[in-house]
C-alpha cells in the first residue's frame, strides 16, 4: 500500500507537534482493545501528559500510519519523533527502564507487594511445577485488573515474592495492582480451579437488559447513559437521551461523585463493557453495560429505532 502525500503531512505533522504521541484504537480515557489500553496504562503510570489518536475514526490514518511506520500493528508509540514500536516492544522497554529513559523520568524502584498462596493453592502449584521444571510461575494483572497464572521462564527485571513455600515472579506493573492479594484453590462446578481475591480490584461491572434501562428511564432515576460508539453510528440509531462520548464528557464523568450511577451503551455491547470497565476502575460504584446494546434496545423496547 502506497502512503499519499496528504496523509503522509499528516502523521509527519503530528509526530512533529507531540512529543510523547500513541497511535491507538480509541483514547485515552477509553481504550477499545486490550494491546492499547495496555500501554495507555504504562503511560499513565509514568507522565501526566501526552497525546493519543484514535485510528478507528479515520481510516486514511488507521491504514497510514502502519505504512508509515513500517509496522503493522497497532498500538504503535513515538516519542520525541522517534518510533519506539508496538504494545509488545514497549512492555519490555518498560519492564527494563529504557522507556522511562525516553521518556526522561526517573526509574524508581518496585517494593516487592504482599501476596498470600493458602495451602490449597501451594498443594496445587507444586504439582504443575514439578511437571515443568524448567519453568517458574508467573502472575500477571493487566490495567483492568484481569489475572493471568502461567508457567514460563524468569525474566531479570521481574519481581519474586515468596509464600507457603511458592515463588511468584510479577511484572513492574503487576507489582503496583497485587498487594494484599491472595491465591487460593477451589472446587467448581467445572472442577479444581485457581481464585485470586484481590483488594485493589475495582468495582464489578453490572449488566443491564434493554427492558431493565427502559425501566429505570420511565421511573425517572438519576442517572447518566452514554453511547460509546462513533457519530456516524449515532447518526444512524441512537437511544432518547443517551450522551455521545468524547474526551471532553469522560473528563466530566470522571469529576462526578463515585456513586453516581453510569450505564454505557454500544452497539451490541463490547466497546461499551470496556468503556463501563474503565469508570469501575476509577472508583464508581454503580456501573452498568447494556447487554446487546442499541440493537437489543431496537429489537425489545423501540423498533423505531433503526438497526444496522
Amino acid at each position: 500500500m502506497s502512503l499519499d502525500e496528504s496523509t503522509r503531512d499528516r502523521l509527519e505533522s503530528l509526530v512533529r507537534e507531540h512529543r510523547v504521541l500513541l497511535f491507538m484504537k480509541g483514547n485515552r480515557e477509553m481504550p477499545q482493545c486490550g494491546f492499547s489500553a495496555r500501554v495507555v496504562g504504562m503511560l499513565d503510570e509514568l507522565l501526566g501528559d501526552y497525546r493519543t489518536v484514535d485510528v478507528l475514526s479515520d481510516p486514511a490514518i488507521r491504514e497510514g500510519i502502519k505504512v508509515f511506520s513500517n509496522w503493522p500493528t497497532i498500538p504503535q508509540l513515538y516519542v520525541a519523533g522517534e518510533f519506539l514500536g508496538g504494545c509488545d516492544i514497549v512492555t519490555e522497554m518498560y519492564e527494563s527502564g529504557e522507556l522511562h529513559e525516553k521518556l526522561g523520568v526517573p526509574n524508581v524502584e518496585v517494593a516487592a507487594p504482599r501476596v498470600t498462596v493458602t495451602e490449597a493453592a501451594a498443594a496445587a502449584l507444586r504439582q504443575a511445577l514439578a511437571e515443568q521444571p524448567n519453568k517458574m510461575l508467573h502472575l500477571s494483572i493487566d490495567a483492568r485488573f484481569q489475572n493471568q497464572l502461567f508457567l514460563a521462564p524468569a525474566k531479570s527485571s521481574e519481581v519474586s515474592v515468596e509464600s507457603n513455600g511458592i515463588t511468584l515472579f510479577l511484572d513492574r506493573a503487576t507489582c503496583r495492582r497485587a498487594d494484599g492479594l491472595v491465591l487460593d484453590a477451589v472446587h467448581t462446578n467445572e472442577g479444581p480451579a485457581f481464585r485470586i481475591d484481590n483488594p485493589n480490584a475495582p468495582n464489578a461491572v453490572k449488566s443491564l437488559t434493554a427492558q431493565e434501562l427502559k425501566a429505570k428511564l420511565d421511573a425517572g432515576e438519576p442517572l447518566r447513559l452514554i453511547d460509546v460508539r462513533t457519530p456516524d453510528e449515532r447518526a444512524t440509531a441512537s437511544i432518547p437521551g443517551a450522551e455521545l462520548l468524547t474526551p471532553e464528557l469522560a473528563k466530566q464523568l470522571e469529576a462526578l461523585p463515585k456513586d453516581h450511577v453510569l450505564v454505557f451503551h454500544c452497539h451490541h455491547g463490547g466497546r461499551s463493557q470496556k468503556a463501563a470497565e474503565h469508570f469501575a476502575a476509577a472508583g464508581f460504584r454503580n456501573v452498568y453495560n447494556v447487554t446487546g446494546g442499541i440493537d437489543a434496545w431496537s429489537r425489545e423496547v423501540d423498533s423505531r429505532v433503526p438497526r444496522y
